[in-house]
């Protein structure tokens, strides 16, 4: 079947666009391929091919279905695909994304990887400055490189089942992303970048370990929000001892200069440039959520329980949400308002 289906393609030369071959127990790509100059869609899935060298000739694709075979990496000659718009590569054995595969793929809009073995993914995967849509659902990637941040158009990024436990900050680089599914990981917490995706409408963090959400998220203009299964913090408040307040040296150094930078001090300002270190040490500073002002080492983490917005379709029983609050004294604790709370340990 798979021969005659062969000939026929063949027959129509350069004329011939589309060649489909699911499901035909092919080990190994048919080496008279590389005749269909003009081939726009191959759809190879549910075979048992390995390895696809002969692919490099078919520089026309634009989309290529290779999904349930038996593919152990994403292919290096993937690179000579200048024009390939859609490639599928789930259910696959893919242990290893050959970094220079990402080459050629400037016209890549989707990326299919769900349902493989990859536990990395390479920085170069920031070069496929055009795809829209990435998903890795199904996978073993304990993280994902900050090169993937650079994705400026990516829309959609789904990561479910997979073993990650943080996301990098440089998310908040992903302007365009409308919908991120990070369900069942081993995420421990969102970064504060999260908070300036104003794009972003549905986010799925369902089963992680997340007890708290950064500041200001509940500003984001979702229009979907999954959350069960992490152990938020729950409003169940105890009283605690207050204890006298030591800073450091480093501390109190840090909290003049940075206050006095904010001031625009003139002679600190010109100053601190000659001083590295510094500028190191100052760009981990926070602000304190009552007085404003500016603390490097975190004194108080603290908690406020907002409602979600009335516009999220949200998790079932969800009725407050954790935000953190940094604290920079015992001071300025001791004026919080009514709905802050410092974080007992227990």
């Amino acid at each position: 079947m798979a021969e005659r289906l062969l000939v026929g393609a063949l027959k129509g030369g350069k004329n011939t666009k589309i060649v489909t071959l699911n499901g035909k127990k092919i080990t190994k790509m048919p080496s008279a391929l590389e005749k269909l100059s003009g081939l726009k869609i191959l759809a190879l899935q549910n075979n048992l091919i390995q390895v696809c060298p002969e692919i490099s000739a078919l520089t026309q694709l634009t989309t290529l279905n290779l999904g349930n075979n038996l593919l152990e990496e994403v292919p290096e000659e993937l690179k000579y695909l200048t024009s390939l718009k859609k490639l599928h590569l789930f259910r696959n054995r893919i242990r290893r994304f050959v970094p220079e595969a990402c080459d050629g793929l400037q016209n890549l809009v989707l990326l299919n990887l769900n349902n493989n073995l990859l536990t990395s993914l390479p920085q170069e995967i920031g070069r496929l400055r055009s795809l829209l849509y990435l998903t890795m659902n199904y996978n073993q990637l304990a993280s994902i490189p900050k090169e993937l941040c650079l994705l400026e158009n990516l829309s959609e990024l789904h990561l479910n089942y997979n073993q990650l436990i943080c996301i990098p900050g440089e998310i908040k680089f992903l302007k365009k992303l409308q919908k991120l599914l990070l369900a069942r990981n081993n995420i421990e917490g969102l970064p504060e970048g999260i908070c300036d995706l104003t794009s972003l409408r549905i986010l799925d963090i369902a089963g992680n370990i997340v007890q708290i959400f950064p500041p200001q998220f509940q500003n984001l203009k979702l229009k979907e929000f999954y959350c069960e299964g992490n152990p938020l913090l729950l409003r169940q408040p105890v009283h605690a001892v207050i204890q006298d307040e030591v800073w450091s040296l480093q501390e109190i150094a840090s909290r003049f200069v940075m206050n006095q930078l904010a001031e625009n001090n003139p002679l600190l300002m010109q100053a601190v440039e000659h001083y590295p270190q510094i500028k190191d040490i100052i760009s981990r500073g926070k602000e304190c959520a009552i007085c404003g002002k500016s603390f490097v080492t975190t004194w108080l983490e603290c908690v406020e329980f907002v409602p979600p917005s009335k516009n999220w379709k949200i998790s079932r029983n969800l009725q407050l949400i954790p935000l953190q609050k940094l604290i920079c004294s015992y001071k300025c604790f001791n004026h919080r308002g009514p709905d802050l709370f410092g974080i007992a340990q227990v």
